[in-house]
């Protein structure tokens, strides 16, 4: 199994976990995704529209509208949502397990101006198994928090490539992207950051 490169709080750090092809082979992946379920911007519970576009790949989707964050089955268009990419289940058997796949996998693009405030992945049934978080295009500033809210916070770039694996400690831990670096890598032609978390949700 990979080593990680540092933690903080409990949150392991993969700095260049990917190399350029890998990455390269992984967004090619990832747009076969994103034809089958074509990204799309959810409303919060409160009726805001997220900054961040997404869709999913895998058993489940993520999902939120007025009626609260949930997993849903199906696309907003009806369709299942497509499998999760084997180049993708090839790093969750490296950092995570080998035995017990994720039920979902949230595809997030940043574009110039989006973020992600600070929240807990707590819509699982499940909170033993860790959430694997993977990072393609510009750099993202990842700030990580606390149990509870409030509290002194620390930050860190995450950069094309990297991973994160927030497990133990770290599950609940409340953690969100300030601001991307737009334009700060050649991945994305038109710019942008692409994060992957996959989950165990069952």
């Amino acid at each position: 199994m990979t080593t990680p490169t540092l933690t903080i709080r409990g949150f392991k750090i993969f700095k260049g976990l990917l190399n350029a092809a890998a990455q390269v082979d992984m967004l090619t992946e990832l747009r076969e995704v994103a034809r089958a379920a074509p990204p799309f911007s959810p409303q919060t519970p409160y009726g805001k529209p997220m900054s961040v576009r997404m869709t999913s790949a895998g058993k489940y989707g993520w999902y939120s509208d007025r009626s609260g964050y949930r997993y849903v089955p199906h696309h907003p268009d009806g369709q299942a949502w497509p499998p999760i990419p084997e180049v993708v289940m090839r790093i969750w058997r490296d950092l995570v397990s080998k035995e017990r796949g994720p039920d979902c996998c949230l595809i997030n693009f940043y574009g110039e101006g989006a973020r992600m405030g600070m929240h807990q992945d707590r819509d699982e049934a499940d909170f033993g198994w860790p959430v694997l978080s993977l990072s393609l295009g510009d750099d993202g500033l990842f700030r990580i928090g606390n149990p509870t809210r409030g509290g002194k916070t620390e930050s860190l770039w995450l950069s094309s490539g990297d991973a994160v694996v927030m497990g133990g400690e770290a599950r609940l831990t409340y953690h969100g992207v300030d601001r991307i670096r737009f334009g700060s890598s050649p991945l994305l032609p038109k710019g942008g950051r692409i994060n992957l978390t996959l989950r165990v949700v069952d």
